[in-house]
């Protein structure tokens, strides 16, 4: 039997819809949201009003670069959560019409498990592996078992590593989103200009709200006796913060790697995308012999391809849902 499968997401401020056909991706489009720049951060209002402008034309597109009609779908996925509410809605309530008016089914999923299972789109870990989970709302490390059964050994306690990156840009007076700036300009910094304290957090959580507070105070201590401190080191500031944010990601994955024996290893989520992160998971991985994977950056950041590889799954296990599912805001694995 051939499954063929639309998936939507719209957990933050990106709309995105994607086709795949017995495990393999057809169309994976993203509309991407712009106003959010002028604000310096994603506005949950403003996003849910443009996904509701986005997602028509996006579902439309993916559909028909796929090269099928609609009547060749099999069921419709969605994002259940997390993420932000009104984005949520706007993607729930489309799947729940598009399968009422199809006559199809339809799967939920998780947004961070789908993170995870983007590894399935190109590639094959092998069970069980460790999966780093970074992004601008979750960092996680999570035992995989199996396609769709995870155990979460470590979470962050309050900032997630992507909300540290984007906090700290705009400390620095970097524009929204920030990360990406971040790992831009530290490729010409020197990382061990300033040091920052690393938290000291039990077992394998994590915590980047103290981190984000000790650049605050020692910006404002250093502008206090030069105010160009920050334009005169903004490179080097760039640099140290992202070497410490990902010092305490590693320092954590390998400690959990080592004590649970286990040697496939993943990362995935939004920071995968960073450059030095990517860089050094691999170096990482070399070093303890570890098998390492990443997903391809177009399956890094926020997409529907890896909500696709999620409901192939449930599909096969026949894990359906009724049109009385809700978007939730927070959602566990």
């Amino acid at each position: 039997m051939n499954i063929t499968i639309l998936a939507i997401e719209s957990s933050c401020d990106d709309t995105s819809a994607a086709v795949c056909k017995d495990a393999k991706i057809l169309t994976n489009l993203i509309a991407g949201q712009k106003v959010h720049e002028l604000w310096g951060g994603v506005v949950p209002e403003l996003a849910s009003r443009a996904h509701q402008l986005n997602i028509v034309p996006v579902v439309d597109a993916a559909i028909k670069q796929a090269g099928i009609n609609k009547e060749e779908i099999n069921a419709v996925a969605f994002t259940r959560g997390p993420g932000l509410i009104g984005s949520l809605l706007v993607g729930v309530s489309f799947a729940k019409a598009f399968a009422l008016a199809m006559n199809i089914p339809l799967i939920e999923v998780n947004h961070m498990q789908a993170h995870i299972l983007s590894h399935f789109i190109d590639n094959k870990p092998n069970f069980p592996f460790l999966c780093l989970t970074v992004s601008g709302g979750h960092t996680q490390i999570v035992l995989v078992k199996d396609y769709l059964e995870t155990e979460v050994i470590g979470e962050t306690l309050d900032d997630a590593a992507g909300e540290a990156f984007d906090k700290c840009a705009k400390l620095l007076g970097l524009p929204y989103p920030g990360g990406p700036l971040i790992d831009q300009r530290s490729k010409v910094g020197d990382a061990q200009a300033f040091h920052f304290p690393e938290p000291q957090i039990p077992d394998y959580n994590f915590s980047f709200s103290g981190l984000k507070t000790s650049v605050l105070y020692f910006l404002q201590k250093e502008n206090r006796k030069d105010p160009e401190f920050v334009s005169k080191n903004l490179d080097n500031l760039c640099a140290s913060i992202q070497r410490t944010i990902i010092d305490i990601l590693l320092k954590k994955l390998e400690k959990a790697a080592k004590h649970l024996g286990v040697n496939e290893i993943a990362l995935a989520g939004g920071v995968s995308a960073n450059s030095e992160l990517r860089q050094r998971f691999c170096e990482l991985g070399e070093k303890n012999g570890w098998k390492t994977h990443i997903p391809k950056f177009e399956y890094c950041t926020d997409n529907a391809a890896m909500i696709a590889i999620v409901a192939h799954y449930k599909f096969l296990k026949g894990e359906f849902v009724g049109q009385e599912s809700e978007p939730q805001a927070r959602y566990h694995l």
